[in-house]
């Protein structure tokens, strides 16, 4: 069943919806310049920081150009945050992964977000659950689905394990 669009109450949380992406991506790009990076090389680094992956896979995350991608890598790899190694299952392809110090980069700028966690920690676990699975819901994944939740949290496509998501922006 289809809510009408000028339904009243659908147009405030859309709104409300709105409010709470603006205002993550305003913190998220905070933290991110307090370590000098641009909240792509965050998002980059953050994605990396949980498995080591080939350019066109981190673009299919992010939902962005591969070439934007490789420049991104490229500033994060002069920076000694990441590295190119070659993939063990297929040396033909190169993967991105993070140095120790884009790792140890990576857990501080997630400690630095704050503006989902305090918020949500004035909500008991039950809340949590129910904000969870409705924002779940709404992308089509069942209750139940983990997957890839902490990975989808970072590069924000879903954003579904009870904070807020972000979405890659394909600037540096």
């Amino acid at each position: 069943m289809t809510t009408p669009r000028a339904d009243p109450l659908t147009l405030e949380v859309v709104e409300l919806i709105g409010t709470v992406v603006a205002r993550y991506y305003e913190e998220y790009d905070r933290a991110a310049a307090s370590f000098s990076l641009t909240g792509a090389q965050a998002r980059v680094l953050g994605l990396l920081s949980l498995e080591p992956m080939p350019m066109r896979r981190i673009a299919q995350k992010l939902k962005c150009e591969p070439s934007n991608v490789t420049g991104i890598v490229d500033r994060l790899e002069v920076r000694d945050l990441v590295e190119r190694r070659p993939d063990p299952h297929d040396r033909r392809v190169k993967l991105a992964a993070p140095t120790e110090k884009g790792r140890a980069t990576a857990l501080r700028l997630r400690e630095a977000l704050d503006f989902a966690r305090e918020p949500l920690a004035g909500l008991s676990e039950a809340e949590r659950t129910v904000l969870r699975d409705l924002l779940r819901r709404m992308l089509g994944a069942g209750p139940g689905e983990d997957g890839t939740a902490l990975e989808d949290l970072i590069t924000g496509t879903t954003g579904t394990t009870g904070t807020t998501g972000t979405t890659a922006s394909t600037g540096s």
